[in-house]
């Protein structure tokens, strides 16, 4: 990975206004509005929603839009069944959107944009043991826009050993945010999944749910509602003395409002699908990566305290 470049004036100028907007507040008041029942103002929201961002509903397991009773039942809506099949891969896309930056990461820099990086410590909430672990290893962040679908899935089967809310800031996470403010992923909200790979599947692995503007909510399948609350410290959960198991291409968690998934693939080696480039029009269940001839799925990780 080459040395990172200056963040360029005309970047960080496209996205100044960001840095005087009341993120917090403004994310708080969506939050609030996306789960209100508001009877037909809520299906004319969602109307003008559908139409103005393009959302495909043919997939939907409800498609009729009337049937939604707040903005969030629509924005986590369920697939119909069949509609995402799983590919025969090692490793799954997670999720429907597009890539923003894939790869191998140099030691344990991650590519955030063309020229500029960031440590997998600081995604990490400053936890460099873990981090660690995956120094050489591979990483895929994949931007959720409006228009997609926002659950998450596994991108392989494993066991959840731990989960850490960290908090931070609450930048919009679109491409042009990327390009023009340094760390945006290391420095948003963000809920960092951490698995160990079962069944033969390849691990450990790291899923980490970041958050953005208007993001009202972070939730998973075993915690629920995940932020808020935002109570402005890092929060932990270990899962060593409770066994959660989820299957390739399961549900594990879901925004309310778009986002952004970073992963975190171990250092064995892995080809990325050929068809992958940044900006690339995913979606879940498709190849992600596979294991390249002699390798193994990697031991498991110890959980941390």
């Amino acid at each position: 990975m080459p040395a990172p470049e200056p963040f360029s004036l005309a970047a960080r100028r496209a996205v100044w206004p960001q840095y005087l907007l009341p993120k917090r507040l403004l994310t708080q008041l969506a939050g609030h509005a996306a789960g209100a029942r508001a009877g037909a103002l809520t299906t004319v929201f969602i109307r003008w929603f559908a139409r103005r961002y393009g959302v495909e509903m043919s997939e939907a397991l409800e498609p009729d839009l009337a049937r939604y009773e707040t903005f969030n039942a629509f924005f986590t809506r369920a697939l119909a069944p069949g509609v995402r099949p799983l590919a025969d891969a090692a490793w799954l896309c997670p999720v429907d959107g597009a890539i923003s930056e894939f790869g191998a990461l140099d030691g344990e820099r991650l590519l955030q944009a063309k020229g500029h990086a960031y440590t997998a410590t600081a995604l990490l909430g400053g936890d460099a043991e873990l981090a660690a672990r995956f120094a050489g290893g591979h990483f895929a962040t994949l931007y959720l826009s409006p228009r997609d679908y926002h659950r998450i899935h596994m991108p392989a089967a494993g066991r959840l050993r731990r989960m850490v809310h960290v908090p931070g800031d609450l930048f919009s996470v679109n491409p042009a945010t990327a390009r023009g403010v340094p760390g945006l992923f290391a420095r948003n909200e963000r809920v960092v999944c951490v698995f160990d790979g079962v069944e033969g599947s390849p691990g450990p692995f790291v899923m980490v749910l970041v958050g953005a503007t208007v993001v009202g909510s972070i939730a998973t399948e075993w915690h629920g509602v995940v932020t808020p609350p935002r109570p402005g410290a890092l929060r932990s959960w270990t899962y060593d003395d409770v066994e959660i198991r989820l299957g390739r291409g399961e549900e594990m968690g879901r925004f309310l409002l778009g986002s952004t998934v970073v992963l975190l693939l171990p250092p064995a080696a892995l080809a990325f699908d050929p068809a992958w480039r940044p900006a690339a029009p995913i979606r879940m269940g498709q190849a992600m990566a596979t294991c390249t001839p002699g390798a193994g799925a990697a031991a498991p990780a110890p959980a941390t305290a």
